[in-house]
């Protein structure tokens, strides 16, 4: 299938109600295709992330999802704070009200770490999983250092508000190699040298480094009942990221696995449109990922 830059039909949007939260997704069908349906899933990315690459895949029903607290869908509850358990049974709940399963699903950062504990619990839900990227840093040796500077980021998000804590947080994924004992405890850098807001607008609800850090990094995979499934897992990892924390944690929970990570092209969000400040390479990442899909299909 040749690349294009337009699915062939337009969202169908709809609303799910799950415990605590209520979803937002979306369906891009693909008449008349036999492939099983394709969904890509972030967290805290949302569907509108997924735009560029979705588009190069005009021969599979897309579906997309905003997670619980990001964009589109909100939680009910109030809660400040959520785990990947969480996520991985709005995917069962979705799944199973799509009527998709099993179906392939490609899942990046956050989403990657929901998309493995939704494999551990249900493993009838997917054909295929391409996980890029989870920051499970759980499997670092580096831990303790990693999730106490995870944690500091919280911290201060919850003190100081979102530019503070956003210039931590991009100090944290960029630095190379493992984290020092004393990282947390580092001078604080200037928000406005990464174009973040350094004054406080006093909300607490962003989905990044509110929501979701602490519990989403603290996630350990489920090795047994991963190596068990009937589920093809790929583990993948970005081109421009070895030393990272992300490109370490996915590297590792391959070798957990007893597999080969695959390697993307660009950067963590490689997939993202080529526009913009973090502009990726869709077309290339998309052209590795529909082999992975293929090769793995072929065995499966």
């Amino acid at each position: 299938m040749s690349a294009t830059t337009t699915h062939p039909t337009e969202p169908i949007t709809g609303t799910l109600e799950v415990p605590t939260a209520v979803l937002t997704y979306d369906v891009r069908p693909s008449p008349g295709t036999t492939e099983p349906p394709l969904l890509l899933i972030g967290s805290p990315m949302a569907a509108s992330g997924f735009g560029a690459l979705a588009s190069f895949f005009p021969d599979r029903t897309i579906a997309t999802y905003d997670p619980r607290g990001s964009e589109r869908s909100r939680r009910t509850d109030g809660a400040t704070e959520t785990v990947p358990d969480e996520h991985a049974d709005d995917l069962h709940r979705l799944i199973e009200a799509l009527g998709f399963g099993p179906l392939d699903v490609f899942a990046s950062s956050g989403g990657a770490v929901n998309a493995l504990a939704l494999v551990a619990r249900h493993p009838e839900d997917v054909r295929i999983l391409v996980a890029h990227e989870p920051p499970a840093l759980s499997v670092l040796p580096d831990r303790d250092a990693a999730l106490a500077a995870t944690r500091n980021i919280r911290e201060t998000y919850l003190a100081r508000g979102f530019g503070p804590a956003m210039a931590k947080f991009i100090v944290l994924t960029s630095h190379q190699g493992p984290i020092p004992d004393d990282f947390a405890a580092l001078p604080d850098p200037d928000p406005t040298a990464f174009g973040l807001p350094a004054t406080d607008d006093g909300s607490r609800d962003d989905a990044l480094v509110g929501q979701n850090i602490v519990g989403g990094t603290r996630f350990e995979p489920d090795v047994a009942a991963l190596r068990s499934a009937s589920t093809r897992i790929v583990i993948g990892v970005s081109a421009l990221g070895p030393g990272t924390l992300a490109h370490r944690s996915a590297a590792e929970v391959a070798h957990r696995l007893g597999t080969e990570a695959v390697t993307f092209p660009s950067h963590h969000a490689g997939f993202v449109s080529s526009d913009g400040p973090y502009g990726g390479e869709p077309e290339a990442f998309a052209t590795v990922l529909r082999d992975v899909l293929e090769r793995e299909a072929a065995r499966s």
